[in-house]
This record gives C-alpha cells, structure tokens and sequence, in this order.
C-alpha cells in the first residue's frame, strides 16, 4: 500500500521562545523588522512573535511599547499567521487577572494581527483557560489548547488526555503539548500522542525544549505517532534551552512523506542574520552548556535553572545551588506537583530558595506562595499536605471557586486613573497599566523622551554606533579584569571607569548603617535591643504600595507575626513579620531602597 504524504508544518519560534530561552528576552524591534519579511517567506505554518515574558520585558528592560513592536512586526510579516503565548487568565503577567481585562487584551491582540493564541495554565487548570477560549473564538482567532507536560505521580497519560478532552469540549481548533523542560522523553511522547492521536480529532502540535538532549528524537517519534505540527527556531537561536533547529528537521524529513517543503535557501540568510544581532548585543552563549544535566537529574527547565542561579548569587549564597536542587522536588511534592512553567516555576523556586538560605522550611513564605495555597491561582494537581497547608495559611480554607470569579473589573478604574494622570495616549495603554501599574507609569512617562533621544541617535548615524562597540569592548576587558580603576582618552573623549571588588562587602550584625544606630550598649540594654536583618537581598518596601500608609513607624508596638516590611526579589514579594512582640526603636531604610543579605532594616526593643 502507497503511503500517503503527510507534511509536517512548522511553527518558528525564534521571535519569542528563541530569544527568551537563549538571551533573556532581550531582541529590540530594531533587530526584528530588517529580517521579517525574511522569515515571512520560509513557509512556516506560523511565527511565534508575542506574549510570553515578551510583553513586560519590552516595558522594563527595552524601553518598547510592546503593542507597538506587534504592530510593527504585522506591518513585515504579512503572509504567514502570526502566533502568541497566552497564559491564560494570568495573561502576559505572574497572576491571574479580572475577565475584562482578559477580554480587552484578546480583542486588542486580535485586531494587532494575532491569528493563533495557544493558551495554557500552569496548573492544567481549564477553568482558568475557558474564556480565554471562549474570547478568542468570539473574535474570530485561533484559539490553541495546552496540556503542560511533567513528571510526577499524579501526572499520568491518562490525566492529560482527561485535560485535552475538557479543552475540546470548550472550542479549542488544536492542541499543543508544552514541554518547557525538555524532559518529554522519546518513547513516552510516541505513547502520549498516539493516545491523544485515537481520543481527539484536532491538529496535534508539539513544543519541547532543547535541554536534555532529547527533544529531536522526541520530535521523531511524535511524529511517527500523528503529530501534525513541530515548534522549532533558526540555527542561530536554536538548542541549548531553545527549540530544535528548523535546518535539521528540513534535513531529516526530506524525501520522506513528512518532508517540510520550506524554503532552505531562506534560513540560512537568516540564521547569520541573527549571528550577527548576537555580535552586536553581546548576546553569545559561551558560558551555556549544551546539555542541561539538572534537567534530566532535577525536572528545572532551563530558565528556572537560571534564575535560581541569579537568586542565589544576589544572597551570595551560590554555595547551597546543589542543597536548592534538592529541596525543589520536595516542595513541590507539598505544595501537590505543581509543573514547574510561569508562573508555579517562579512559586516553588523562590520558596525552595528561601528554605535553604534561612536555614529553617516556611520560615519566609513569600505572598505568591500563600496565594498559590489559598487557591488563587487554580487548583493544584494533587491536594497540597495538610501540615504544609496549615504552617502557611494556619487555619484558613483555600478557595473552591474559579479564581477570577473574585476579582473586580479593572478596565473602568485604570482608565479614569491613567487619563486623570494625562498618560493615556490610546486605548492599549489601558490594558497596559492594568497589567502592570508601576512599571507602565514609568514606561509612560518616559515615553515621549526615549522617542526624542531615539531621533537624535538615529540622526548621528553611524559613526555613533563605532563609538559605541568600541566603549562596550573596554568596558567587556575592564569588568573581567582585576582592575579597580581605569582611563582612556581618544579623539578628544575621555572615560573613567571605576569597578567595585569582586568580593561582596562582609556587613556584621551590628553595622554602622545609621548614625543614630546603637553601637555601645551595655549587656542589659543588648539582651533587649536586637536588628532584626534582612534574610535576602531585594528592593525594600516599608508600605504595601506607594498610596498606603507604612507597616510600621518609630515608636510603635509591633504585635508577634505583624507584617513590618517586604523584600522583592525576582518579582517576588517576601513578607517581613516581628518574631516577638517589640517597641520600633528604629529604621535604618528607606521605601524601595536596595537591601543585602543580613543588612539591618529596624532596630526593636523586646516587650
């Protein structure tokens, strides 16, 4: 019997999963548009182009609008569907968010140029995907399911065809299975599409991280059993935490009857394309390893790997990476096998880090974890331990709702905020700040500057940009050298550069950090005066938003367990609370001030 052709499609992810895998999200629209049309005529089924951590980086680190940056990629890329990351009702943020502001984001997306939304929660939770669903269908897109792939006792082949199922039944037009670790194996992908292949009769995609090792063969046998669709990215911005390369795939389906039909011709332009962009942007991943061997030993996707690492390094506590890879199954088996993908990844992380570095499990329980167990982000996928439970909730009873059935609509609030602060200057800069009050006020309102200084770079051409590589090559040879101090003159211009050492400053217990702060007390006065120490290094907040009154004051009587302060850390908020009862003597930092590890924050007299 003659076999019949089956292509198998590809999705290009290297403007969105690519990018954020491999360079932390940091691709300028300046580096998209000159390639767009490029990529727009390799044939693709789709391009992944938006959502994702693309949005609030775009604000916080870019300085980009991030509708503006879709606008403009729709205005290049005109013949292939252009797709996004949705994260259901947490949208493009880390939590989950009112159904108007859901609403207005999909219909806004929609008319930008999104044609494919593939949607997931983090917990396989459907109620917190169904309208979502249900908005893209009204508005006329693609509306793409998920089933988030790990490994745990709980998450079994029979789960995720019960999830899918329920997906079909609210509307989905396809399914994608989302590995974000990397940990999908061969043999267990041919079994698990070859059970969603005999139960749905939707287009099947399939979305593995590079990290492993695995995620070629894996592709392979997906597609032996049925898989319709394969996510893939340009050479240049491929493996390591990335996806598999289209080039290799092209290569290995061809004269099969999965061949491709993409154009080659047209990747390799491109993959030295964005060669080039990593030149330029310091972008390069020397430092990276091929394989990622905590994935196989730990589950971390790679970007949770990183994280940690980033975490650990800023409470110089690198030392205890091994004892954190340790205790992250533990945590996550309590708080009941959550998978580890935005925002549950961030959750248990961050509590698995504060375990270690405290030296005491619970001791700090940040705010998103307490909501985590509240039921605020949706139901976990095995019931959470009760002891677990009680030790960060004590006695009150998680929620049995679907989460944003508690929440307020927002969209009528934030518009009325934002035009009483003269900031709005069209309708998507609503969605904007309501996602992300303080960091799109700052965006906002330094728009209209980076837009000058935009124009006068571009009217200084290129002779700005040699200068520039050539300051960002000393800077590159100073940072790496033992040197302290550093001058160059050239042409007329002259640098300084001064580095701090290389060691983080020792700060003891009773640092002179005020100079009201004790320094001599008698062995009475020090069995009742005690600082209580930052347990992390974040940006300190001594009230809960900048509208509200502080936690606490001098002079104050400060109850046991009262909240005193919060230490943000890799966005997320870490409650301060009063071991004992105390008298607040004194406050040695100010609202959104840096803090180290052990720097003291109060001064407190024991009651």
């Amino acid at each position: 019997m003659e076999k019949v052709n089956r292509p198998i499609r590809i999705t290009d992810t290297t403007l969105r999963d690519a990018h954020q895998s491999l360079w932390a999200t940091r691709m300028h629209i300046e580096d998209i548009l000159p390639i767009a049309e490029k990529i727009d005529e390799v044939g693709y089924n789709s391009i992944e182009v938006w959502g994702g951590a693309t949005f609030d980086v775009a604000l916080r680190f870019l300085n980009e609008d991030p509708w503006e940056r879709l606008y403009k990629i729709k205005g290049k890329i005109k013949k292939t569907p252009l797709q996004m990351l949705l994260r259901g009702q947490n949208i493009v943020g880390y939590k989950n968010y009112p159904d108007d502001l859901l609403e207005a984001f999909i219909i806004k997306a929609v008319a930008a140029g999104i044609d494919i939304f593939r949607v997931f929660d983090a917990l396989n939770d459907v109620r917190n995907i169904e309208k979502a669903i249900k908005f893209i269908k009204r508005e006329g897109g693609h509306a793409q399911g998920t089933v988030c792939y790990t490994r745990s006792p709980v998450h079994t082949i029979e789960m995720y065809i019960e999830c899918a199922k329920r997906q079909v039944d609210m509307g989905i037009d396809s399914l994608n299975t989302k590995d974000m670790a990397g940990i999908l194996t061969p043999y267990v992908a041919y079994e698990l599409v070859s059970a969603l292949k005999s139960e749905i009769k939707i287009p099947l995609q399939i979305h593995c991280h590079s990290s492993s090792g695995m995620a070629v063969a894996t592709y392979l046998k997906a597609i032996e059993a049925g898989v319709d669709i394969i996510d893939c990215a340009a050479a240049s911005l491929a493996l390591y935490t990335s996806q598999p390369p289209v080039e290799t795939f092209i290569a290995i389906l061809r004269n099969t009857e999965y061949a491709t039909g993409l154009k080659m011709e047209a990747l390799h332009a491109i993959s030295e394309y964005f060669e080039k962009i990593a030149e330029k942007r310091c972008l390069q991943r020397s430092r990276q390893t091929l394989i990622d061997v905590s994935v196989i030993e730990h589950q971390i996707p790679g970007g949770m790997a990183s994280n940690l690492i980033v975490q650990l390094e800023q409470q110089n506590a690198l030392n205890k990476f091994e004892d954190v890879l340790l205790e992250i199954p533990r945590v996550r088996e309590e708080l009941g096998w959550p998978p580890l993908v935005t925002p549950t990844s961030q959750i248990v992380g961050t509590q698995a880090v504060m375990n270690i570095i405290t030296g005491k499990r619970y001791k700090v329980v940040p705010n998103e974890v307490k909501n985590y167990v509240r039921g605020y982000y949706g139901k976990s996928p095995a019931p959470i331990k009760d002891e677990i439970r009680k030790m960060i909730i004590g006695d009150e009873e998680p929620i049995k709702c679907r989460p944003a059935d508690l929440l307020e609509p927002v969209m009528d609030k934030a518009k009325i905020e934002l035009n009483g602060m003269g900031l709005m200057k069209k309708d998507e800069d609503v969605i904007t700040y309501a996602l992300f009050p303080e960091i799109a006020l700052e965006f906002f309102r330094k728009r209209d500057k980076v837009k000058a200084r935009g124009k006068r770079q571009e009217a200084r051409g290129k002779s700005n940009e040699d200068k520039y590589k050539e300051l960002s090559s000393i800077f590159k040879l100073v940072s790496s050298s033992c040197l302290s101090e550093f001058e160059w003159e050239k042409d007329g211009r002259k640098i300084k550069i001064k580095q701090s050492p290389k060691t983080p400053p020792i700060i003891h217990k009773h640092a002179n950090q005020k100079p009201n702060t004790i320094n001599h007390i008698s062995e009475e006065a020090e069995k009742r005066y005690s600082e209580i120490l930052s347990p992390m290094v974040g940006i300190f907040s001594i009230k809960p938003s900048a509208e509200t009154k502080p936690f606490v004051e001098k002079g104050v009587i400060v109850e046991k367990g009262q909240i005193i302060g919060i230490i943000e850390t890799m966005r997320i908020k870490n409650e301060i609370k009063a071991e004992t009862k105390c008298r607040m003597i004194d406050i040695f930092i100010n609202d959104s001030e840096p803090v180290e590890y052990g720097q003291p924050l109060f001064l407190v007299e024991y009651l």
